[in-house]
């Protein structure tokens, strides 16, 4: 080969060299930019990502989940999904009818004039059974005895340790009341668990507007001492369909497009 011919090689693997370093320089700010979007309150996105994310929030619960199972212990857990979230709360917080006007139906998640009636980690499958929603056992555990109590807070900390798919626990809160010290205690477990968790406060349309606001700024504020709550809270009425979008948006972002690459947010804050 002669000099002109190593010379021109030399070059052609320097440009090729520039160009994967490029590639990956491209790859690794998109990386970026879809961890930011993860993290991000939906009020941080650009106008055109939030349209988007509602899109996606409309299409995910356009039909009703199916249910799945009702789990007892760990050895009933379903294979992983592409990605979990689960909803928590107070056992009379509402947390039935939420789920229900999220898919706008009546019967997706049991109503009952007895809160608490949860008594199993109960698994629905949407979005074609690649994602799952978990109905959790309110905290409130109505009339059981506190052997069963015992016996279900066990399954909820194996099971928040036990699932790397899980994307995030939304806690739900009566907006009339605040945090109690049970949520607080829920919001511990979540931190020592390194998952997840987003505040959604329901019962919105019974709350004064003033009340409502100065309960999120204080909200806020206790969030900020936590390590792994997300920073936005959530505020939503069921009867009155208030901020439904915007949580079916914000669920929509955490499960992985078509392609494999997520919409959402990884289980640390």
């Amino acid at each position: 080969m002669s000099g002109a011919d190593d010379k021109a090689a030399d070059a052609t693997g320097a440009e090729e060299a520039r160009q994967e370093a490029d590639d990956e320089r491209q790859a690794r700010a998109e990386a970026e930019r879809r961890i930011r979007a993860r993290n991000a309150p939906l009020a941080a996105l650009s106008e055109e990502e939030r349209a988007a994310a509602t899109r996606r929030g409309r299409t995910l619960f356009s039909r009703p989940p199916r249910f799945l199972m009702g789990v007892t212990s760990m050895n009933q857990l379903p294979e992983p999904f592409e990605a979990e979230i689960a909803f928590a709360g107070r056992s009379n917080v509402g947390k039935s009818s939420l789920i229900n006007a999220l898919f706008n139906c009546k019967d997706v998640a049991r109503t009952s004039n007895t809160p608490g009636r949860t008594r199993e980690l109960n698994y629905f499958t949407l979005a074609d059974g690649r994602m799952a929603l978990v109905d959790m056992p309110g905290y409130g555990y109505a009339k059981a005895s506190k052997s069963l109590v015992k016996r279900w807070q066990a399954l909820v900390r194996d099971y928040l340790r036990g699932r790397p798919m899980l994307r995030r626990v939304f806690i739900l809160v009566d907006a009339r009341h605040g945090l109690k010290p049970q949520d607080l205690e829920a919001m511990k477990l979540l931190d020592e668990t390194a998952v997840n968790y987003q505040i959604v406060l329901t019962k919105a349309d019974k709350a004064r507007k003033d009340a409502l606001e100065k309960l999120v700024r204080s909200i806020s504020r206790e969030l900020a001492r936590h390590p792994a709550a997300h920073p936005e809270v959530h505020i939503t009425s069921a009867r009155k369909k208030t901020g439904l979008d915007e949580l079916r948006a914000t669920i929509a972002q955490l499960l992985p497009d078509e392609n494999g690459q997520e919409n959402g947010q990884d289980q640390g804050a």
